[in-house]
């Protein structure tokens, strides 16, 4: 099959799209034709050998997409060849083919693109699940969300906006904050030339946010330290200013506040990859709540509450320019590569 292979890690200029053999079938898994897979900080920083699931070399990079189903195993139910279906997996997507676990796999609206679906697999559930099951935002809470430009942050503002809550979106930029408001942001806030803190204040008559959905880190998680309502939540999601933050115990303590973890690949099983013990039912438990979650949105999409926004659906030896996209910070919304084309 025709794939995007990493042979070492580095930059995503130095893939290669080759002939590779396509994955053998499984037990409890689906074989699906991938039609969109979604180009993201998490692919790029998994080509670089820094993301957490480090593959071995070489391999298909790629970790969402959305496609066809050709084949299913015997011992799966659920599934049949032709269902429209979007799943997350470890690697493999910027490939034609991947077989993946059937419980990872949601079919998607009849009305919803490809492209769109790229969105599901990790983005919207990972939003989701930071706000809801950790977070517990409230309608009419405040949501701070940073890097409102890139997937991460738009999603994220789409389902705070589901979920009730007053939004406020940072980002770089007049059209990145344009697309932010279109997707339900009620306040914004141009981080290239306004002071974070000072704007969230005045916002929020000198209470600050109750909630933080934080996928730069650096400078701005220090930011958002500083204007983070008593009581309240910060959720880091990511660090694409390439800056871990350092978190000051002092601030934590004096304001009440709660720095939350939080990491979607563990309700699909895979953080018994980095040791954890799992006791009967626990796993079963976790992937339910994922179904019921993925269901919920797939209902607020049909509603029209989620519209996923397409920074580009790129052939496959396109994926340079996609990719330039995120490095660039120059996307807005969310890219993805066809392995048809």
């Amino acid at each position: 099959m025709r794939a995007l292979v990493c042979h070492e890690y580095g930059s995503y200029e130095n893939l290669r799209i080759e002939d590779v053999a396509a994955p053998a079938m499984k037990p409890g898994h689906i074989r699906v034709a991938v039609h969109a897979a979604g180009v993201s900080f998490a692919a790029m920083l998994g080509i670089q050998g820094k993301h957490q699931n480090k593959p071995g070399l070489p391999y298909v990079p790629g970790n969402e997409l959305s496609g066809v189903v050709t084949e299913v195993a015997p011992d799966v139910d659920g599934f049949k060849p032709g269902d429209r279906v979007i799943s997350p997996c470890q690697s493999g997507a910027f490939g034609a083919e991947v077989v993946t676990p059937a419980f990872n796999a949601h079919r998607m609206p009849d009305s919803m693109s490809f492209a769109e679906g790229t969105n599901f697999p990790t983005l919207y559930p990972t939003a989701y699940g930071a706000l809801r099951w950790k977070a517990q935002l409230r309608r009419g809470e405040v949501l701070l969300v940073h890097g409102a430009g890139g997937g991460s942050g738009l999603t994220a503002v789409e389902i705070g906006k589901a979920m009730g809550a007053v939004v406020i979106a940072t980002a770089g930029g007049a059209d990145k904050l344009a697309m932010a408001k279109k997707l339900g942001a009620d306040h914004g806030i141009d981080s290239r030339s306004e002071d974070i803190r000072a704007r969230v204040l005045e916002i929020t008559g000198g209470r600050g946010a109750d909630v933080i959905y934080d996928p730069v880190g650096g400078e701005v998680f220090d930011a958002s330290m500083r204007c983070v309502a008593p009581e309240g939540r910060i959720i880091p999601m990511g660090f694409a200013s390439g800056k871990v933050p350092q978190i000051p115990a002092n601030i934590l303590l004096v304001k009440n506040i709660t720095v939350i973890g939080f990491y979607y690949g563990y309700y699909n099983g895979w953080g018994a990859r980095h040791g954890e013990t799992l006791v009967e039912g626990e796993l079963d438990r976790r992937r339910s709540m994922v179904r019921e979650a993925m269901s919920e949105m797939f209902r607020w999409y049909e509603a029209g509450w989620l519209k996923p926004p397409a920074a580009g659906h790129f052939p496959l030896d396109r994926w340079v320019e996609a990719f330039r996209l995120i490095e660039d910070r120059k996307v807005v919304g969310k890219a993805s590569l066809d392995p048809t084309v």
